[in-house]
C-alpha cells in the first residue's frame, strides 16, 4: 500500500510530467525527455540550503570529452561533522539527468552530513551507449583517489560512492572494478533503488511491473538504449556488453566496500537491492539492505512532505557519516 503522501506525491508528479518517462514511446526522442525531465525536476527542486554553496568545474577525460562536476560544500559544517568526499552518480535510466535535475538530492546531502558531494554529469545514451557511463565515473572515481580534481578538497578526505537508480549501477560497479584492480579508498557505497542488472529480480519484477513512476516497460527501454538490443543471451555466448557494467553479473561479491541498499516497496527494481545485499552478505562482506514501505521509485525528491522519505534520507546520511569517521 502506498503511503498517503506518497501517493499525493504520485498525483503531483503526473501533473508535472505527463506520461511519466514515456521511454517505450518511439515518437519521443531523447532530446525531448531530458527537456520534459529537467522541467519536471527543476518544478520540484526548491533552492540551495542557505548553508550550501556550490562550485561548478570540468575535468577532461583521457578520451579528450569534457566531464562537468559538480561540488556541493556546507560552508556552516561544525567542528563534529565528519571529513570526506561522496561522488553521486545521478539516476534517469543512463538516459536522463544532469547536474540541476538532482541538485535536490545533492545539496541535501551536504546540508545534512557535512560531506562534501560532487555530482558528475556522465554521458549519456543513447547518443553515448555503455559502458561510457561506466567509463566516465571510473575515470571520475580514480582522479579522485589520486586527488586529481579540479577543487581544493581535504588531502585526508574519506571517499565514498552513491547513487540512485541507473547511478547506483554507476556506484556498485565502480566499486567492484576497482577491487578487481586492486584498487582501495572507496569508503562505502550508498545505493538508493539501484538498477543492478539488465532485467530486475523478481518478485518485484512481475508484482511491481506497472508501480506508478517507473515500470518494467520503462526499465526495459532504458536498458536497450544503453546496454542494446535485448542484453539477453544463451549458456556460452558473451555478453553483448562489458560485464562489469553489470553488478549482478559479478562473478564475485567479496571484498566490497560497505554497502548500503536501499529498495522501494513499489518498484520493480526493488528485490535488485535485495539480491546485491544478500550476495555480499554471503561473500562475508558488509550489507545493509533497507526497504522503504509505501514508497516508489525516485520518491528522494518527496523528501519535504513524505515521512518514509525522509527515514529514507535519514537512513543514508547516517550510512555515509559513519563510514567517513564520524558517528
Amino acid at each position: 500500500m502506498l503511503e498517503p503522501q506518497m501517493a499525493a506525491f504520485i498525483a503531483r508528479a503526473a501533473a508535472l510530467y505527463p506520461g511519466g518517462h514515456n521511454t517505450s514511446g518511439a515518437s519521443i526522442a531523447p532530446p525531448e525527455q531530458r527537456e520534459a525531465y529537467d522541467r519536471y525536476a527543476g518544478a520540484l527542486t526548491p533552492p540551495l540550503p542557505p548553508e550550501v554553496v556550490t562550485e561548478d568545474a570540468q575535468f577532461e577525460a583521457a578520451a579528450g570529452h569534457p566531464i562537468a562536476l559538480r561540488l556541493y560544500r556546507n560552508r556552516a559544517k561544525a567542528d563534529d561533522m565528519p571529513r570526506g568526499v561522496v561522488l553521486y552518480f545521478h539516476g534517469g535510466g543512463f538516459v536522463l539527468g544532469s547536474l540541476d535535475s538532482h541538485q535536490l538530492i545533492t545539496a541535501r546531502l551536504a546540508a545534512d552530513t557535512g560531506l562534501d558531494v560532487i555530482a558528475v554529469d556522465y554521458r549519456l545514451a543513447p547518443e553515448h551507449r555503455a559502458p561510457a557511463a561506466h567509463d566516465d565515473c571510473l575515470e571520475i572515481t580514480r582522479a579522485a583517489l589520486q586527488r586529481r580534481l579540479p577543487f581544493d578538497l581535504p588531502a585526508d578526505a574519506a571517499l565514498q560512492l552513491a547513487g540512485d537508480s541507473a547511478g547506483g549501477t554507476l556506484a556498485a560497479s565502480v566499486a567492484m572494478r576497482l577491487r578487481d584492480e586492486g584498487i582501495d579508498g572507496i569508503r562505502g557505497v550508498a545505493l538508493i533503488y539501484p538498477m543492478l542488472g539488465t532485467d530486475p529480480q523478481p518478485p518485484a519484477r512481475d508484482t511491481e511491473a506497472h508501480a506508478p513512476m517507473l515500470t518494467l516497460a520503462d526499465v526495459h527501454a532504458f536498458r536497450d538504449m544503453y546496454w542494446g538490443g535485448s542484453c539477453g543471451r544463451s549458456s556460452g555466448e558473451s555478453a553483448p556488453y562489458p560485464v562489469w557494467t553489470v553488478p549482478l553479473d559479478a562473478a564475485r561479491y567479496g571484498s566490497l566496500p560497505p554497502t548500503l541498499a536501499i529498495g522501494a516497496e513499489h518498484d520493480p527494481l526493488r528485490d535488485d537491492a535485495r539480491v546485491f545485499a544478500e550476495r555480499i552478505q554471503a561473500a562475508g562482506g558488509q550489507a545493509r539492505l533497507w526497504i522503504g514501505a509505501g514508497l516508489v521509485h525516485g520518491c528522494w525528491r518527496a523528501i519535504e512532505s513524505s515521512p518514509g522519505v525522509q527515514a529514507m534520507h535519514d537512513e543514508v546520511c547516517r550510512f555515509l557519516c559513519a563510514n567517513a569517521g564520524a558517528a
